[in-house]
């Protein structure tokens, strides 16, 4: 039997081909350091020249890849040098909690070109939201990026989402429950997209390491929360509640948590157990710790009691890297080695606590995350 060919679906799969060969060009630059001539791209993809130089020639008219000069002469004409151009695109990161707005911007390396944080109590209303939309609007202005260069805004909040990223299905931290990405979008001129505050955290740790595949994020806010990674991705459970280390009990019957039971590990080890004896200004509680004052090394000493159970519970259920940041991981650099001979003692297994890690970013890793949702879909779509 003759079989007759579809010319439409031959098309469409020379076209899909053709997509891919683009986005593994693009993602090789992309995650190189350094320059790479077309040569080298052939050769490291197993692609033939022809099809790498018409694919860099689209990136190029795109703006997406640029020329950055010559490698040295190995005897005939000297090759061109291509590389990522980062500053391509952007996008906005909101990182919104019950008494302060984040805002930062970000390139597609993910590097913080501007930040910002107001004293902002969120309200469930129509003027908060538009509030926001104008704070966004003007920061744009202020970093003076083109419209056309802006991918959309992440928004992280300190809730727990639907399945599909869109609607809010649990809230306490902040009274926005059955809320709706909508709430902001139709305020923000730009594309919108809704993120757990804590697995924004773990994603942009994920991004500035690049070596991470399996790793639990403890983010140590004003309300406890995490992350779970597993093979590079995050893992949101059944119900989109994957991470909720802020409600495991560590100590029965223990204080009253915000969400009404008793003993959780965010009435242990929320950063406001810090920053309460300092009028809310976590730095000043390390500032003030380092200089060896009271009453901030008794609450640091019990604090870290409570911490370190929190993180030998984490390593026993996951046996993975454990990464602690929030308001608190940012100031854990001098005090890491100390919390992990405090983890080694309580560890059944292991003789030393190397696999916990203070995170890298420092500065509104949260809303740097929220806005990577959307450099990560962009990536993917070339």
């Amino acid at each position: 039997m003759k079989v007759g060919v579809n010319l439409a679906s031959k098309k469409a799969s020379s076209m899909e081909i053709k997509k891919i060969n683009r986005n593994a060009i693009y993602k090789l630059l992309y995650n190189r350091h350094d320059p790479l001539s077309m040569q080298e791209i052939a050769f490291t993809l197993n692609m033939s020249l022809p099809t790498v130089i018409q694919n860099i020639k689209e990136l190029q008219e795109k703006d997406l890849i640029k020329e950055v000069g010559l490698f040295e002469s190995t005897g005939g004409r000297k090759a061109k040098a291509f590389a990522c151009n980062h500053a391509a695109r952007y996008a906005v990161g909101l990182d919104i909690t019950r008494h302060h707005v984040g805002i930062v911007v970000i390139d597609l390396s993910g590097k913080v070109i501007r930040n910002e944080r107001r004293l902002y109590p969120f309200v469930n209303s129509k003027d908060y939201f538009a509030g926001v939309g104008t704070l966004v609007k003007n920061f744009v202005e202020e970093c003076e990026i083109e419209d056309s260069k802006i991918l959309g805004v992440g928004i992280a909040l300190p809730v727990i989402l639907s399945i599909d990223n869109r609607t809010v299905s649990y809230a306490t931290v902040i009274n926005f429950k059955g809320g709706s990405v909508k709430d902001f979008a139709e305020f923000i001129p730009y594309p919108c997209i809704l993120s757990n505050d804590a697995n924004a955290g773990g994603l942009a740790e994920m991004w500035v390491d690049g070596n991470l595949e399996n790793v639990v994020y403890l983010s140590l806010n004003n309300s406890v929360g995490g992350s779970v990674i597993i093979n590079n991705k995050i893992y949101v459970g059944n119900n989109n509640r994957s991470g909720e280390f802020g409600h495991m009990t560590i100590i029965p019957d223990g204080r009253t948590c915000y969400c009404g039971q008793k003993g959780c590990v965010d009435a242990y080890c929320s950063a406001k157990l810090l920053s309460d004896s300092t009028n809310g200004n976590i730095a000043e509680f390390f500032r003030l710790l380092k200089a060896g004052c009271e009453p901030q090394k008794s609450i640091w000493k019990e604090y870290l009691h409570h911490l370190v159970i929190a993180i030998n519970n984490l390593r026993m259920l996951y046996d993975c890297n454990v990464i602690l940041g929030g308001y608190v991981g940012a100031y854990l650099d001098d005090h890491i080695d100390h919390i992990r001979e405090l983890v080694a003692k309580r560890n059944t297994f292991e003789v030393d606590g190397s696999y916990v890690h203070a995170c890298k970013y420092k500065l509104e890793a949260t809303a740097v995350g929220a806005a990577l949702q959307h450099v990560e879909n962009f990536i993917n779509s070339i």
